[in-house]
């Protein structure tokens, strides 16, 4: 394996599985990874406190499955970010593509710039801040976790939500089944105030955001729309 330090690695001398390899070892400190050149699963399945740099664009899968690592990725990221992480956190400086967050059940991923359609589908626990837009049907059955958008937001948003809070300062295409708006108090503003200072967007005032969740409503089973399970 060529690398040019320790802790220092570039994907146009080192395969990407010995990378990969090297992370999942008894490895510590700050990393480097130069020229992913949109590799795929670049810094995935990460289980150590360490921080890791990716100079460059990433493809599909990059930091999924994270657990206790910082991984910063310098550049946009393909399909399923931080899909199924655990704990730790994620930056994206650039733009995502669909599915960021997926699944997610912990630690936090922020992506500074625009993410596209199917953001935080099924997260469970995850929290998620999204510095511009998303796309459609983000948040889909959304279980548990906290979404922030400062943008603007696609059509479908958290249809069939269960009990995740998603906060959203721009305009909302429109609502998913089930996703209703709800009102900002006293105990939301302050747990927004907390995500948008952890995200590095102190600045924003938590007021201009509406908050929105589930009704409740496909909770139950009603016997009128029998025909409809």
């Amino acid at each position: 394996m060529d690398t040019l330090s320790p802790n220092h690695f570039d994907l146009a001398t080192t395969t990407l599985r010995e990378v990969n390899s090297a992370l999942h070892g008894d490895i510590s400190g700050e990393v480097t990874i130069d020229n992913p050149a949109g590799a795929h699963n670049v810094a995935a399945g990460l289980n150590a406190p360490v921080k890791v740099t990716v100079n460059g664009h990433v493809g599909y899968y990059a930091a999924g499955m994270n657990q206790q690592a910082e991984v910063v990725i310098e550049g946009n990221a393909g399909t399923g970010v931080a899909e199924n992480m655990m704990s730790g956190t994620v930056v994206v400086k650039g733009n995502a593509s669909q599915s960021a967050g997926a699944t997610a059940h912990g630690g936090l991923l922020v992506i500074e710039g625009d993410a596209a359609a199917r953001c935080g589908i099924s997260m469970k626990g995850v929290d998620i801040v999204i510095g511009g837009n998303v796309g459609h049907n983000s948040a889909f059955m959304a279980q548990a976790g906290r979404l922030v958008i400062r943008g603007d937001v696609g059509d479908g948003l958290g249809d069939s939500i269960y009990e995740t809070r998603i906060y959203v300062r721009g305009t909302v295409k429109s609502l998913g089944a089930d996703c209703i708006a709800k009102p900002m108090r006293d105990e939301h503003l302050e747990e927004l105030a907390g995500l948008l200072k952890a995200a590095g967007f102190k600045d924003d005032d938590p007021k201009s955001y509406t908050r929105y969740g589930s009704a409740r409503e496909l909770y139950h089973f009603h016997v009128d729309n029998a025909a409809a399970y």
